[in-house]
């Protein structure tokens, strides 16, 4: 590998205008600098353990927000860069790839350089992330926001959505948390899941102690059934605000590289688009409102709630 394929993460690091401080008891994590705040627009990030649905879940909730008319930008924030691709219908490049190509000297970026069309105007864009063990997705999150910032691109935006990767102990999980005003967790009826839905709990209360984000809810997906979720949440005192089942219309959607809102009027498509327009609808007038305030369970607790005898 030649010097200028390898991610320079002190000159990326100082690029996203990031320092170090405490951030909630017994932890050190990257700060951003004030400067980076995303005013005007309602910021959501979503979360859940790695292969549950997040990117679904963002891009159909993007396309609900359109659907809405509203002006709507999704981030992508895993190496993977798959986030937007039923949006644009493509894998798109990347902020650290185009970083890269410019060896980090971000003044010579035009916004179309980083930033694509997709399904109903929504802006995308895949921060991407540095090669595993190289350096943290948080500095890469942190310095697409700085671009979106210096390219007036979040002044016209009334909806941010960031979809972030399923690592709890990331600095590119916890990046998104410094900008959304709500948290939304996307699980499934099963232990595996929810017992990831409380570790993000914990994260986002360890968060909201420096920051503005707090909690909207959980989403419950490709699941028959809610009667686990819903057991946790009553005992956190955390609330189901969707309910995704395991339709067949997902998967026709992801294989034709779309949303639900670009395919046929089907009936399993339109119960599908209305979920997500009612989950949108709930999402847009949670801001403001009195957040959820859950106590996640400790390890052992989650056990008992959960486990089997």
């Amino acid at each position: 590998m030649s010097p200028r394929d390898e991610i320079d993460v002190p000159r990326l690091k100082a690029a996203a205008g990031m320092r170090r401080g405490e951030d909630g008891e017994g932890s050190v994590q990257v700060h951003q600098d004030d400067s980076m705040k995303i005013e005007g627009a309602k910021v959501f990030s979503v979360y859940g353990k790695g292969g549950i649905g997040k990117s679904t879940t963002s891009s159909n909730l993007s396309a609900a927000f359109a659907s809405m008319g509203k002006r709507v930008l999704q981030i992508g924030c895993d190496p993977k860069h798959d986030s937007t691709f039923t949006l644009t219908g493509s894998l798109v490049p990347t902020v650290i790839d185009i970083l890269k190509e410019v060896d980090f000297h971000a003044e010579e970026l035009r916004p179309e350089d980083f930033m694509f069309e997709g399904w109903g105007g929504v802006q995308c864009v895949e921060a991407g992330g540095p090669p595993a063990g190289t350096g943290c997705g948080g500095y890469v999150v942190g310095q697409t926001v700085k671009l979106l910032k210096q390219h007036h691109m979040l002044e016209d935006t009334d909806v941010v959505i960031f979809d972030v990767l399923g690592d709890v102990v990331c600095g590119g999980f916890a990046a998104p948390l410094q900008h959304a005003d709500r948290a939304v967790v996307v699980t499934a009826n099963d232990f595996d899941s929810i017992y990831a839905m409380n570790r993000i709990i914990a994260a986002v209360e360890a968060k909201s102690k420096n920051y503005g984000v707090r909690l909207a809810g959980c989403v419950a997906n490709r699941s028959k059934d809610t009667d686990e979720v819903d057991r946790y949440c009553d005992t956190v005192g955390f609330k189901r605000i969707a309910h995704m089942p395991d339709f067949d219309a997902i998967r026709r959607s992801r294989l034709k590289k779309k949303t639900l809102f670009e395919m046929p009027d089907e009936d399993d498509i339109l119960i599908g688009r209305a979920e997500y327009v009612s989950l949108a609808e709930k999402l847009w007038n949670s801001v403001g409102e009195d957040p959820l305030t859950p106590s996640s369970l400790p390890d052992r607790e989650i056990f008992e709630l959960l486990g089997f005898d």
